[in-house]
C-alpha cells in the first residue's frame, strides 16, 4: 500500500494550459465590419437618371444588304436588289468589282456603306485575300464577313 505523500502539484482540478486561438473577437469584429459595409454601401452608389426615346420601327423597307461572294472556283459575283427581299447575282471581277458594288448600293457615297462578303468553304484563301484587300484599296473599309453553318 503506497500513499501519495507530495507530488506533482496537479490538483484535481487543474485544467492545464490552453492553446488553442480564441474567434470570438474575431467573429465580433467581422460582424460589425458587415453592418457598416451593409449600411453605407447603398449610400455610395451613384445613379444617374436618363431619358431614352422609344425605338421606332423603320417607316419604310429597307433593301437588302450588298453581298459580295466568292464561289469555289474564285468566281466573284455581286448581289443587286430586284425587290425588298429580293436579289440578283450578277458576276464580277477584281477589277469592275468596286463599281459594281457602288451600283448595287446606290447611294451618294457608297464607300460609307458596309458591304457583306462570303465565300465558299472551300474558296481558296488567296482569292479571299486579294477580294479583301482590293475592297479596302477602292476605299471599302466596313467590310463584314458572312459566315452560315454548313448544312448535312
Amino acid at each position: 500500500m503506497a500513499a501519495k505523500l507530495a507530488g506533482g502539484g496537479k490538483g484535481k482540478f487543474d485544467l492545464g494550459q490552453n492553446s488553442d486561438i480564441n474567434v470570438t473577437p474575431f467573429v465580433d469584429v467581422m460582424l460589425v465590419l458587415l453592418i457598416i459595409f451593409m449600411v453605407t454601401a447603398p449610400l455610395a452608389t451613384v445613379s444617374l437618371h436618363i431619358d431614352i426615346p422609344p425605338a421606332q420601327a423603320p417607316t419604310k423597307p429597307s433593301k437588302p444588304p450588298t453581298y459580295l461572294s466568292i464561289a469555289q472556283n474564285g468566281q466573284i459575283s455581286v448581289s443587286f436588289a430586284t425587290g425588298p427581299t429580293s436579289t440578283e447575282m450578277r458576276p464580277a471581277t477584281l477589277d469592275n468589282m468596286a463599281g459594281l458594288i457602288a451600283q448595287s448600293l446606290g447611294v451618294p457615297d457608297p464607300t460609307s456603306q458596309q458591304v457583306f462578303v462570303r465565300a465558299d468553304q472551300h474558296a481558296r484563301y488567296g482569292d479571299f485575300v486579294s477580294v479583301v484587300n482590293r475592297l479596302q484599296m477602292d476605299g471599302y473599309y466596313k467590310i463584314g464577313l458572312i459566315s452560315e453553318e454548313v448544312q448535312d
